[in-house]
């Protein structure tokens, strides 16, 4: 059986692998001359900049993505972060800013900010919600109904803006205690040695291991089917044969590709439900130091700053992505939809909250990377996401555009591989 993957991103290369294990001929296509899209390092000026993910697992060596580099049998070594993650929050009480100074609380212990009333009411209305009326809305119209509180809307933008880029309106009340569920299941999250290439270059060794073959600066411009099948793809105007397509490009694009009289109709239905998917946006502002920021390798999350929802450190607990004696901090922040066209007003925000976080440190600012349409943080945002099946048999989509129920990010991509694997493997 010949598989072809259009896209060596995570989501490919991780079914790439995965296929190549289990007999199939593996074929790659990737049209950048790089592997690995946005879960990769970049090289500069004697740093690892990550192209998206900030060099981090979200569940570490325990969640979805460590248990299938596993099954796998990917060589990575992923590091337990503690603590995992610590919040920053005004020094002085009432402050709505980092002005007067700061101080650090562990995640852990966020509840000690809600009154004890609205303690009481986040236990039970999280137990009733989840197992009466799964559907309730947005997480923040959760919040805003049950724990009308100001530290409730903070906290919960500024960890979604974090994990998903989105701000808590915009993330289905199911979908975030799906996530936060599985947060309390697997644990917090860990770094891959190497940072992100550290993962893709093990992927990248099992499929040609298995006799797989990966070409980069090739773009896959057609999708070839045939009375509703997929046969093969299209390559420099070079027909390319296969039994199965698995496609890490997301469906807008997958669709896009799709031409086949015979399922006309259905290719039409589903290029319109594509279209309406919207991609999450955001910012990511590398910076360096010769004495760390943060000092540890968790995620420093930022409630109070104006745009900024979290950084890390992972020079902590991996120094080789820095120049020997630096540190790399990396601060992430959501770009709301209708911010998109003002992305140089909120990176002059994040660069603000930024001074005020790390007030009184000297650093440098490194570079700006900003992620949006057809380079986005997701290709559809947490909890919209499409299946990984297509209209045509035997084409599949896996990816950031098709994440499983309640992962974080690469923990999502990995849910939706094996869930696109199940259905082809069985």
């Amino acid at each position: 059986m010949k598989a072809i993957i259009i896209g060596s991103g995570l989501g490919g290369l991780l079914s790439a692998a995965s296929l190549s294990n289990s007999g199939y001929e593996v074929e790659v296509f990737e049209r950048l001359p790089i592997n690995g899209g946005r879960f990769t390092n970049i090289p500069y000026h004697g740093f690892q900049l990550s192209t998206g993910a900030l060099h981090m697992i979200p569940h570490g060596p325990t969640g979805p993505l460590a248990n299938l580099l596993e099954e796998i049998g990917a060589d990575v070594e992923i590091v337990r972060i503690k603590p995992s993650a610590v919040i920053r929050i005004p020094r002085k009480k009432g402050d709505t800013n980092y002005s007067f100074g700061h101080k650090d609380i562990l995640f852990e212990d966020f509840k000690t900010q809600f009154s004890l009333i609205n303690r009481l009411k986040l236990i039970f209305y999280a137990i009733s919600t989840r197992k009466n009326q799964p559907n309730e809305g947005s997480f923040a119209d959760w919040c805003t109904k049950h724990i009308d509180q100001d530290w409730t809307n903070r906290i919960a933008d500024s960890f979604f803006g974090w994990a998903l880029s989105l701000r808590a309106a915009d993330v289905p009340v199911e979908e975030g205690f799906e996530i936060i569920e599985k947060l309390y299941r697997h644990g917090g999250s860990g770094v891959p040695m190497g940072g992100c290439k550290g993962v893709i270059d093990a992927l990248i060794d099992v499929v040609v291991r298995n006799g797989g073959s990966i070409h980069t600066s090739s773009e896959v411009t057609k999708i070839l089917s045939d009375n509703g099948k997929a046969t093969g793809v299209l390559v420099d105007d070079m027909e390319h044969k296969a039994d199965l397509i698995i496609s890490d490009i997301g469906h807008p694009f997958t669709a896009m590709m799709l031409d086949d009289d015979t399922a006309k109709t259905e290719i039409d239905r589903y290029s319109n439900i594509a279209k309406k998917l919207k991609p999450s946006a955001g910012v990511k502002i590398c910076l360096t130091s010769d004495k760390p920021l943060i000092g540890h390798g968790g995620v420093l999350l930022t409630p109070y700053a104006r745009r900024v929802n979290g950084i890390n450190e992972v020079t902590n607990i991996d120094p080789s992505l820095a120049p020997p004696g630096k540190h790399l901090t990396m601060a992430h922040q959501c770009v709301e939809w209708k911010n998109i066209d003002h992305l140089e007003e909120e990176i002059d925000l994040g660069l603000k909250d930024l001074e005020e976080i790390f007030s009184g440190k000297e650093y440098e600012v490194l570079l700006v990377q900003s992620y949006s349409d057809g380079w986005p943080v997701n290709r559809s945002a947490s909890g919209t996401d499409l299946k990984n099946i297509t209209p045509i048999k035997g084409l599949y989509v896996v990816g950031d555009g098709a994440k499983g129920k309640g992962g974080i990010e690469v923990e999502g991509v990995a849910l939706g591989v094996k869930d696109a694997l199940q259905d082809i493997l069985k």
